[in-house]
């Protein structure tokens, strides 16, 4: 069975698939150098937070209602299998999370055989109230950073994170704004990740021109994120809605001037020492590509 793209950019850096992840996946053999995961955090319960100043609700969408147990242990091991094998020999993966989902996803990936390489806590430094007033305001997210084998060494730039952290070793705890009214322009994503989160990951763990996969992708900041640093992205994703606005946020940074602007406005790239030109330039396509 072939596989025809929901989206594919003229410069073959950027392409999106519409379906179930569990599916696609199976269906076609690519190895990337970096996976990073927004997987469905089960807490879409009828609670009530605060975004923009504004009371609204928590629930995301039937995709992130609470099942069991059982349920959400058997999904995360389901997708974390899938990827496993579509990762290269030294690639990483990362996963974001609450306490709602990420204790269920460290199991599995222990079970899986990938080795645990750090749990980082991001530290929001504008987070939204809590409005009951009964226990402490969530401020935090974690991810969680595993590569493939335990046996295979991962690439780590230790160097540009040593620079970043104004010379001093970087710690697994990250302090970064939420999402960006400018992050929005294309549209709103209900679970939408910053730019700053998405740069400093891809950073840190892959070189220009790597394959990154994103399996529920949302509205595509891992592909941004990667496009703007020179990076290759697949993204998947179950809604239609999503893509089309993953394919804006595309386009959007196809014009020269966004993408440099946008560049602008991430601390950790302005902090590197890559030309600008260079990485938004033509990158160059190599003969290892995607099969579709």
């Amino acid at each position: 069975m072939s596989i025809k793209p929901f989206f594919k950019s003229y410069d073959r850096t950027f392409t999106l698939l519409l379906g179930d992840n569990l599916q696609l996946l199976k269906q076609f053999d690519f190895k990337f150098d970096m996976i990073f995961s927004d997987p469905p955090y089960f807490l879409s319960n009828g609670g009530i937070s605060v975004q923009s100043g504004k009371v609204v609700c928590v629930d995301k969408g039937e995709w992130d209602k609470y099942g069991s147990a059982d349920y959400v242990d058997k999904f995360n091991h389901e997708w974390l299998r899938l990827c496993r094998d579509k990762l290269k020999d030294n690639g990483t993966i990362w996963i974001s999370g609450t306490y709602h989902n990420i204790f269920s996803i460290a199991r599995q990936l222990t079970e899986l055989g990938y080795k645990i390489l750090n749990v980082i806590t991001w530290v929001k430094t504008n987070p939204p109230p809590n409005i009951s007033c009964r226990y402490f305001t969530f401020s935090t997210e974690f991810i969680i950073w595993a590569r493939k084998s335990h046996q295979k060494a991962h690439f780590y730039n230790y160097e540009l994170m040593k620079k970043l952290n104004g010379g001093k070793q970087m710690t697994d705890v990250w302090q970064l704004p939420a999402i960006a009214r400018w992050e929005k322009s294309c549209g709103k994503h209900p679970t939408q990740k910053p730019l700053s989160v998405l740069a400093r990951i891809i950073l840190a763990s892959t070189s220009k021109n790597a394959w990154i996969l994103d399996p529920f992708t949302g509205s595509s900041t891992t592909g941004i994120a990667a496009n703007l640093l020179g990076r290759r992205f697949l993204g998947i994703d179950k809604e239609k809605e999503y893509l089309s606005l993953s394919e804006s946020r595309k386009h959007e940074i196809e014009n020269i001037k966004n993408a440099i602007e946008f560049r602008k406005k991430i601390k950790d790239i302005t902090c590197t020492e890559d030309n600008h030109t260079e990485i938004l330039g033509e990158t160059d396509i190599e003969s290892y590509d995607l099969p579709f």
